[in-house]
C-alpha cells in the first residue's frame, strides 16, 4: 500500500535567481515536474535578496568570485507567489531568512499573508523576539538547522558543539534522552516547527520520539543561557574559494552589502 498524497506535507523554495515576477510560475512548475506532483503544500521565497539570472547559473559570479545580484524587490516577487495559490499550485506560501521588518513589509502589501517564516533556530540561536513576533501575527515559525547543521559546508573553530555542550548533555542525561531530542523538544515546547535533516533511519526515528517528556522551566532557562552564536550564514569567499574571516576568526557574510540583506537587523 502506498502513502496517500494527502498524508504528506511537501515544501519547496523559490531560488534566488528566480525572483523576477515572470519567473515565479515557471520555477514552481519545474519543481512540480521534478517532484512529479500536482501541487505543493508550502512554497517559500528562499531569501529576500535576489541573484541575477545569467545563463542558467545557480550562483552567478563576477570574475573575482563575488555574487552577481539583482535589485528585484521581494514584494514584487510575493505578488506572483500569491498567484500560485490562486491557481491551486500550492496551498500556502511563506518566507525564509526574512527579518521582522521585511515580513511586516510583505504583510502590509500582501493580499495573502505569509503562512510561515523559516529561519535558522537552535539552542545557540534561539530567536526569541522573532518567535514572539511571528506568533503575534499568526505566522508559523519553522526552525531550520535545529541541530546546528553539522554537515554544513562551512564550519569554523569558533562554532559551538551542540552534541558536546555540557548543559545540553546534563539535561539529556536527566531525561534519559539524546542531546538531539532535547534540542528538538526545546523548539516544540516553544511552539516552533523543527525540521531536522537526516538520512539515517535510526536518527530519523529518534528525532520523532520527543512527545513523551517535557522540559522543565529550569531546563528552558539553562538552554536559554547558552551563548548566542549564529552558524547558518553563507560566508564570502576569496579567489581561492576559501571563506573570508574577520580578525576574530568569524566568517564574513557573503551577502552583507545587498540592500535587502536581512541579518543587519537584530531580528
Amino acid at each position: 500500500m502506498g502513502i496517500k498524497r494527502s498524508e504528506l506535507f511537501i515544501t519547496s523554495k523559490l531560488w534566488d535567481t528566480m525572483h523576477d515576477p515572470d519567473d515565479v510560475l515557471p520555477a514552481l512548475k519545474k519543481s512540480l515536474a521534478d517532484l512529479q506532483l500536482d501541487y505543493l503544500d508550502l512554497y517559500l521565497i528562499h531569501n529576500p535578496y535576489a541573484f541575477a539570472k545569467k545563463d542558467g547559473q545557480m550562483m552567478p559570479k563576477n570574475p573575482d568570485g563575488t555574487i552577481i545580484y539583482s535589485d528585484i524587490h521581494y514584494c514584487d516577487t510575493w505578488r506572483s507567489m500569491e498567484g500560485l495559490v490562486d491557481q491551486g499550485l500550492c496551498k500556502a506560501i511563506g518566507l525564509s531568512n526574512f527579518n521582522h521588518k521585511q515580513v511586516l513589509d510583505v504583510i502590509d502589501k500582501a493580499r495573502i499573508k505569509p503562512a510561515v517564516l523559516q529561519v535558522e533556530c537552535n539552542p545557540f540561536f534561539r530567536q526569541e523576539k522573532l518567535i514572539d513576533f511571528c506568533h503575534s501575527h499568526g505566522i508559523v515559525l519553522t526552525a531550520y538547522s535545529p541541530l546546528c547543521c553539522g554537515d554544513r559546508a562551512w564550519r569554523y573553530a569558533c562554532d559551538p558543539d551542540l552534541f558536546g555542550d555540557p548543559k545540553l548533555m546534563d539535561i539529556a542525561k536527566k531525561h534519559n534522552k539524546s542531546v538531539a531530542q532535547i534540542a528538538l523538544r526545546f523548539q516544540v515546547q516553544r511552539g516552533v516547527v523543527a525540521i531536522p535533516k537526516s538520512v539515517t533511519p535510526k536518527w530519523i526515528e529518534e528525532n520523532a520520539q520527543i512527545f513523551d517528556f517535557s522540559l522543565s522551566e529550569d531546563d528552558i532557562r539553562q538552554i536559554s543561557s547558552l551563548k548566542t552564536h549564529r552558524m547558518g550564514i553563507p560566508p564570502a569567499k576569496g579567489p581561492d574559494n576559501k571563506p573570508l574571516l574577520d580578525d576574530h576568526g568569524h566568517p564574513i557574510p557573503r551577502d552583507k552589502d545587498h540592500q535587502y540583506y536581512p541579518f543587519n537587523e537584530p531580528f
